[in-house]
């Protein structure tokens, strides 16, 4: 079934214009012979290890990875041009999609060679998933308030604590662990933070699901008793963690995903209306454009991560606007009747917007929930 094309941004040359029609095309090869069916959120609940493997082949992943690590050696802007087809297509993406996204230009900047050699060949092979390690339970989105903590021995460091909505930690094979190695100083909350490169399958980790209201498996709590981290496992400086994970969150908040995850359902509204099976709605125009408006405001900041520019706030931003979007989309769908038995677009279309509207809480809180990162923006601009 086709779907309408994602805009193009208006500074494309025609190298990115090649890479987004080979993108495209593999695309509808894959569903025409149906290795998958798109979904909504598929960046988080669409575990597929031989599509990520596919895309490797193909040079789709590890893009910004240096080639003597085992990448690509392409820019940011590259990345988020291949990113948004798939995205926009709702393909399987899950299974590599944190290593990819955020975990392997952290480790460019702030891991040891040894890290790098180990680990960034794999990731650009699909072979080397990662969870994120940052959130604890009854913390909220403070990351100041972490309470695992991290104590010295004779060979390393040895954790202790919970961390929770750590999407896909029960089948990713690594985990960075954000905790605290020296004791709160009620002057500097954000001191005394340091971050762990931690085996999921140690001696010590124990991984409890977290069911999501229509009853799927991505989330989960972890909990780590005295789990042992070698030296050469310890990620960055010890005390700079806090510096580190909000690099890391640029990468986090900033990409395609924050606003496409449930493009397919918006696609599919929008081919009903030109085919007259659905009535047009101004709410409906407004999530096109919206979407429209979002892609450039993405795709720039993927162009400014090429050039070395810091993106927190620009990507606080793009977080904010983009998964209210996701969830207006969402929305829209239901006011439309289609979670509904009888929809009109088939039991397909049910499906996406049943998904979308079960995802749809969750949206604004991962990543950092909207009411926090508002205070992010207000800050950044010297708002008081």
């Amino acid at each position: 079934m086709n779907r309408p094309a994602m805009p193009s941004a208006v500074d494309e040359d025609q190298a990115m214009g090649d890479l987004r029609r080979e993108v495209r095309e593999f695309i509808s090869q894959e569903t025409a012979a149906g290795r998958f069916v798109g979904q909504v959120d598929s960046w988080l609940t669409g575990w597929d290890e031989d599509f990520s493997r596919s895309l490797a082949e193909r040079g789709w992943l590890g893009m910004t990875i240096p080639v003597h690590y085992g990448g690509r050696g392409q820019s940011f802007l590259e990345r988020f041009v291949v990113t948004e087809e798939l995205l926009a297509a709702g393909a399987p993406l899950a299974a590599h999609w944190i290593a990819d996204r955020q975990i392997a230009p952290s480790l460019l900047k702030y891991g040891t060679e040894f890290q790098k050699h180990a680990l960034l060949p794999g990731i650009a092979s699909g072979e080397t998933y990662f969870a994120i390690g940052m959130s604890e339970p009854d913390s909220g989105s403070d990351l100041a308030s972490v309470r695992t903590r991290a104590t010295r021995c004779d060979d390393g460091w040895l954790l202790q604590g919970a961390k929770v909505w750590t999407s896909g930690a029960h089948r990713a094979h690594y985990f960075i662990v954000l905790a605290r190695t020296a004791a709160v100083d009620p002057g500097d909350r954000h001191g005394g933070l340091s971050q762990f490169i931690v085996d999921l399958r140690a001696p010590g980790v124990r991984i409890r699901p977290i069911l999501s209201l229509d009853g799927r498996h991505h989330f989960n709590e972890v909990y780590l008793d005295e789990v042992h981290v070698p030296d050469e496992w310890v990620f960055g400086t010890i005390g700079a963690g806090w510096e580190q994970v909000t690099s890391e969150l640029g990468y986090e908040r900033s990409g395609p995903e924050r606003f496409l995850s449930t493009f397919p359902l918006l696609a599919a509204m929008a081919r009903a209306v030109a085919d007259g099976t659905l009535e047009t709605t101004a709410q409906l125009g407004r999530s096109l454009a919206r979407t429209a408006a979002l892609h450039e405001f993405s795709a720039a900041i993927a162009d400014g991560l090429t050039r070395g520019e810091s993106v927190d706030l620009a990507a606080a931003i793009t977080k904010i606007l983009g998964t209210t979007h996701e969830g207006d989309i969402a929305e829209l769908a239901g006011s439309y009747g289609l979670d509904a038995g009888s929809s009109p677009l088939g039991e397909p279309v049910r499906e996406l917007t049943a998904d979308a509207l079960a995802q749809r809480p969750g949206f604004t809180l991962r990543g950092g929930t909207n009411e926090i990162l508002r205070g992010v923006v207000a800050r950044g601009w010297g708002m008081r």
